[in-house]
């Protein structure tokens, strides 16, 4: 908040100074009206003092942006008010921020006038102009204590490392005696990197107290303060001596013992003291942490006698990822790792589920097969549906993409993959023995003499369709699960399973129509009820979605902006599919562009953990979260909801008619003028309609909660997102991409989109260089290079020397020195020896042979028909881009057209809408 005071050369008479100063006390206690009236007040006698104005735009803003208005005691807000409402808080914002810059001009020489410009940057999020209008504050009033505060938050909100360090040493000089101060500078070199710095500021602090000083208690606050010092030594190198000493001396502080031996632990790893780190993980596992997989691939490094690089890695494992799944193991260190946790782990905790499931990944052969065994007759018994996914995980393959000689491996994704695996085939055995016996009537797994009940049996068939899932047998599948509905109708997971293997099989309504009635089992189930909305949205009905979705939102207003308001980021990008596949490009942009902003409001909420977390010595949760704050625009689901924004608006540059229809306009070209003045009477009526019945469900909270604005959408529609410059549009999303997931490579290749289209030649070659680093065997990149190679040729007249030269140059290399053709049709011969290449792989190469004419259509479709439902990812939505694609090639190859069809149907024959 601004300066009560200021000594600036306009300084207030004592009475307005008084007024002045409840001025700030009403803004800071948000009693906007009160404020306003004394500061119309000062005005009276002294129009044209600055500090006075700009503090009564202050208020305005605030007022405006808190949504505070006069609704007329007694009637019912109506549209028409609710707009009014709307225009009123624009035109108080307007004035908010001329009053402040009258403020600044009148007074240029006053800090509070540019604490306060700065603070209305602040609130309307325009970081960098508020940092530039509080140096200039500090340049009149250099120790403002508050500005300097306020200076610092925007620049660890903005990252300006150097400059939060500078600020926070400023403050720390001017108030050395307060806790914070000392505290937030040393956060400030930790963060820019300066770990030596931070410790020694942490140590200068600790110097500045006295032996009997509450910071050297054992409190939280203090604990707090000695494991952040530990975090910041155990990320130096060579100071895991030191910080064993450390806590050795603050033992008696700390309060939280699980961070405390955790510490300890990863010291003596590192150290390579690994039977001090045994006991440590031993004792860390009697105090209840018995499935934390963090603890069990620390243990394991200290069984195996890992090196200090392995150690930190397994620090960072996560899930139920262990040192079995992230390193390849010999046979030696498998045996010594079973050995210890049949030694030491199982007596000291028989009933922990790990103990079952790591060492699935490290047994091998019988003995394998054998706690396979045990871990799903153990589980079937307790019904767990997840039991599947569990034994998916074991399911490994050799990695054909490691390009370096080694045995490397992966986990299996494809049904063709999953089927050329022999265990796989050894677990579907044992599965189908149980189901034998249990179903014979003796009711008990083989060789056991304990009798189960009748549900086993049910998720036996469970776990047996869940199987026939993986190697994409889904009609096997959905016989098994039918029994199961049959004999336990109210048992919804079988429902849920049944619904999954009908997407699979392409039918994807009924499968959504399954979905609802399993709903209707358990309405108080919001798993089941998101689920339901999802696969609504998959079967092309938002309607119904929005329905479903509306039964866990609140139950006044607008269902759809309650959706909004819960930031519900997958069914957004969900609903924009929906709208994709049905052409409504404008709400599609709408939904992609609600989920972004979504994000900006969690980069927007850290602003308030800035102070909070110093204040309450959070520090270790603190420095984690701004890292994950660092990488959020990387996420999937941002960069999921940003290439959606490009492919609508590069769609809308490549077919500018679809912009028009997605606003539901008539044509009124073709109108007379009688007839299009009547067509826009009705076109009013109805936006006016739309409007009352989104307000209507509003109304009645809008009037009983203190005058709350209800939130109405202005552009349901997107038709402001579809009538700015689409090309420019996809440009901007593109560069978010490049500078936040530059590791992804469809990033790289939407940039190469962009960039053809604006015939930037040079980012384009830069894009594919930098998608080729990622994954040089990418099917989509290798359409791309075929299709930047004969765009290179007709742009060549356009081009400047320089440029023309180096893509030549470039475009050899990508085209590993052969022509274009050449480089095509070894891709072919390469698909045509191998039956069990990708189904998308083919379809990008089928599209390069036509494109570059390298044989006939007939040859280049059959490259898709011939083998293509037996290779990998022959999924129903390759199928349909198979199909999608062969409709381009035109009557050529309609007789391999009407094959395709007919071997997909073979394949999913309950597949629908596939003609």
């Amino acid at each position: 908040m601004p300066d009560k005071a200021s000594s600036s050369k306009t300084a207030l008479p004592k009475r307005e100074a008084d007024l002045f100063r409840d001025v700030v006390k009403y803004y800071e206690s948000k009693q906007f009206k009160r404020g306003l009236k004394a500061a119309d007040m000062i005005l009276k006698k002294f129009p044209d003092n600055g500090e006075t104005l700009a503090m009564k735009g202050l208020t305005l803003n605030g007022m405006a942006n808190s949504r505070v208005s006069n609704i007329s005691s007694g009637g019912r807000s109506t549209v028409q008010s609710l707009e009014e409402i709307r225009a009123q808080m624009k035109d108080k914002k307007k004035e908010a921020q001329e009053l402040v810059k009258a403020g600044v001009m009148n007074d240029m020489r006053s800090h509070v006038c540019w604490h306060v410009y700065g603070l209305l940057h602040r609130s309307n999020r325009s970081y960098n102009e508020a940092i530039k209008a509080y140096k200039q504050a500090l340049r009149i009033d250099p120790g403002n204590l508050q500005i300097l505060r306020d200076l610092s938050l925007l620049q660890i909100q903005m990252r300006d490392r150097d400059g939060f360090v500078d600020t926070r040493f400023t403050i720390l000089n001017q108030h050395p005696n307060n806790r914070i101060h000392w505290l937030s500078f040393a956060l400030a070199k930790h963060f820019a990197g300066d770990h030596d710095g931070a410790i020694n500021v942490i140590d200068a602090y600790y110097g500045t107290l006295d032996e009997g000083s509450s910071e050297k208690q054992r409190n939280y606050e203090s604990s707090e303060l000695v494991l952040y010092k530990c975090k910041i030594m155990l990320e130096m190198d060579g100071q895991e001596e030191k910080v064993l000493k450390y806590l050795d001396d603050c033992r008696d502080i700390v309060v939280d013992e699980g961070a405390l031996l955790s510490t300890e632990a990863m010291a003596y790893l590192r150290l390579g003291k690994f039977d001090k780190a045994k006991e440590i993980y031993i004792k860390i596992f009697e105090t209840g942490a018995h499935d934390d997989h963090k603890i069990h691939s620390g243990y394991m490094c200290t069984i195996l006698e890992l090196d200090r690089t392995t150690c930190i890695q397994a620090s960072n494992v996560r899930g139920t990822q262990t040192i079995a799944t992230l390193i390849h193991l010999d046979t030696q260190q498998k045996a010594k790792l079973l050995e210890a946790y049949r030694s030491e782990l199982q007596p000291l905790m028989p009933k922990s589920n790990s103990l079952l499931s790591i060492p699935l990944n490290i047994l091998e052969g019988d003995e394998l097969i054998e706690a396979i065994d045990f871990y799903m007759r153990k589980f079937l018994v307790k019904g767990v549906p997840s039991l599947g996914d569990d034994i998916k995980s074991l399911l490994y393959v050799e990695n054909d993409k490691s390009g370096k000689g080694m045995k490397c491996l992966k986990r299996a994704k494809d049904p063709l993959e999953f089927r050329s695996i022999e265990l796989l085939n050894k677990i579907c055995g044992l599965v189908d023995g149980y189901l034998v016996a249990l179903h014979c009537g003796k009711s008990r797994f083989p060789n056991s003499d304990d009798l189960q009940p009748t549900e086993t049996l049910l998720w036996t068939l469970h776990l047996r369709s869940q199987l026939h899932e993986i190697r994409g047998e889904y009609q096997e599948g959905l016989v098994l699960v039918d029994r199961c509905i049959k004999q336990q109708p109210d048992g919804i997971e079988f429902s849920e399973r049944k619904a999954r293997l009908l997407k699979l099989c392409g039918d994807v309504e009924n499968a959504a129509e399954v979905l609802d009635s399993a709903r209707e089992l358990d309405l108080q189930d919001r798993y089941i009820n998101n689920k339901t909305a999802k696969y609504m949205l998959r079967a092309n009905k938002p309607d119904v979605a929005l329905q479903r979705m509306a039964l866990f939102t609140r139950h006044e207003g607008n269902p759809a902006q309650n959706i909004y308001d819960m930031q519900v980021s997958w069914y957004e990008i969900e609903l924009a599919r929906c709208m994709i596949r049905k052409n409504d490009w404008g709400k599609a942009l709408k939904q992609f562009a609600a989920v972004i902003k979504h994000y900006e409001d969690f980069n927007e909420d850290q602003f308030d953990f800035h102070a909070y977390c110093i204040r309450k010595v959070t520090l270790r949760a603190y420095i984690d979260i701004l890292r994950f704050e660092d990488g959020l625009y990387g996420t999937r689901v941002y960069c999921d909801a940003v290439e959606g924004m490009i492919v609508c608006y590069l769609h809308l540059h490549d077919n500018p008619g679809d912009a028009s229809s997605g606003a539901n306009e008539p044509d009124y070209s073709s109108m007379t003028a009688s007839q299009r003045k009547k067509a826009k009477a009705i076109a009013r009526k109805k936006k006016k309609n739309n409007v009352e019945s989104k307000v209507s469900n509003g109304e009645k909270s809008a009037n009983g909660d203190g005058g709350k604005i209800c939130e109405v959408d202005e552009d349901p529609n997107g038709e402001l997102l579809l009538k700015k410059n689409h090309l420019d549009e996809a440009k901007k999303y593109s560069d978010l991409l490049i500078a936040n997931a530059s590791s992804r490579i469809s990033s790289w290749l939407i940039q190469y989109d962009v960039s053809v289209r604006r015939g930037k030649q040079l980012l384009a070659l830069q894009a594919l260089y930098k998608a080729k680093q990622i994954d040089p065997t990418d099917s989509d990149l290798f359409f791309c290079i075929v299709d930047f190679a004969l765009r290179e040729g007709p742009e060549k007249k356009d081009c400047n020397a320089i440029v023309l030269d180096i893509v030549t140059k470039e475009m050899s290399v990508l085209l590993c020195g052969k022509s274009v053709n050449d480089y095509v049709s070894q891709a072919a011969e390469k698909i045509r020896k191998d039956s069990s290449t990708s189904l998308y792989e083919r379809i990008c190469v089928a599209k390069a042979l036509v494109r570059v004419s390298a044989t006939s259509v007939k040859e280049a479709a059959s490259l898709i028909v011939d083998g293509g439902i037996n290779g990998k990812y022959a999924n129903i939505l390759n199928c349909q881009k198979a199909l999608d694609c062969l409709k381009t090639f035109g009557v050529s190859a309609d007789k391999l057209k009407i094959s395709w069809v007919k071997q997909v149907k073979e394949r999913y024959q309950l597949v629908k809408n596939f003609e």
